[in-house]
């Protein structure tokens, strides 16, 4: 019989139609969790349905939701506590490059969308899921972040200035946990098959790059209640030995 390691836990995962979310919400099903599933597109997350019900037979929770409009996520909180009283694993897999251009050219709507999702995002998930985590006999919050805010690079101001800030507010947040029950997770994936990574590289041959299911175990394994963590943030850098980093 296949271990379920995550059975019984509530698992939110956002960017869940494509990549890394994706498969996160798949590996945390595979593993017993109940995967609430969040996306932009309505199709991709019926897709991402469908595998997890052939994989386990049950169905995901799908939400839609454009994190760009991130208040969106204050009302959800409420509906996960009406129906499961708590949360036990945040994934936030979404993300947004926000574009590659020199730092004074940066148009201002897509710098404002790439805060919203990457660093306001964020804060809104924790602002709206810290007491259900904290109802969790082991509350897991894991938050995909990126090698360029310890190597910034010509280009890359609007992303790794906003990954930046998200790593800065989730230590925060950590060391604030420390005397608690959930536990604060940045997760650096390396060098993924994405969507964002060929925007930035578009010549780069997609077979040389690591898929995005590589790291679903990892999650899976993070996201686990008898997971011995001796502080509060956890950062995983180059968890595998490719070159290269987003």
């Amino acid at each position: 019989m296949e271990s379920l390691p995550l059975k019984d836990r509530v698992a939110l995962v956002t960017g869940a139609t494509r990549g890394i979310g994706y498969q996160a919400a798949v590996g945390l099903a595979r593993a017993g969790a109940h995967v609430i599933a969040l996306g932009r597109t309505q199709g991709g997350l019926e897709a991402l349905d469908d595998e997890i019900f052939a994989a386990t037979g049950q169905h995901a929770t799908l939400v839609p939701i454009d994190l760009k409009q991130p208040e969106g996520l204050d009302p959800l909180g409420a509906h996960i506590f009406e129906r499961w009283g708590r949360l036990d694993i945040l994934v936030h897999a979404a993300g947004v490059l926000g574009g590659l251009t020199p730092t004074g050219h940066i148009d201002p709507k897509r710098w404002d969308e790439t805060l919203a999702v990457n660093l306001t995002a964020p804060w809104r998930l924790i602002r709206s899921f810290e007491p259900l985590l904290r109802v969790s006999e082991a509350g897991r919050a894991i938050f995909l972040t990126t090698g360029r805010v310890v190597r910034p690079k010509a280009f890359w101001g609007a992303y790794a200035a906003s990954k930046a800030g998200m790593e800065a507010l989730v230590r925060c947040w950590a060391d604030e946990l420390e005397t608690t029950n959930v536990r604060a997770v940045l997760l650096d994936p390396s060098t993924m098959r994405t969507r964002m990574r060929a925007e930035a590289y578009p010549g780069e041959d997609p077979a040389t790059v690591a898929d995005p299911a590589d790291i679903a175990p990892l999650i899976v394994q993070l996201a686990q209640a008898d997971l011995g963590q001796p502080t509060a943030t956890v950062v995983f850098n180059d968890w595998k030995a490719a070159g290269g980093h987003l």
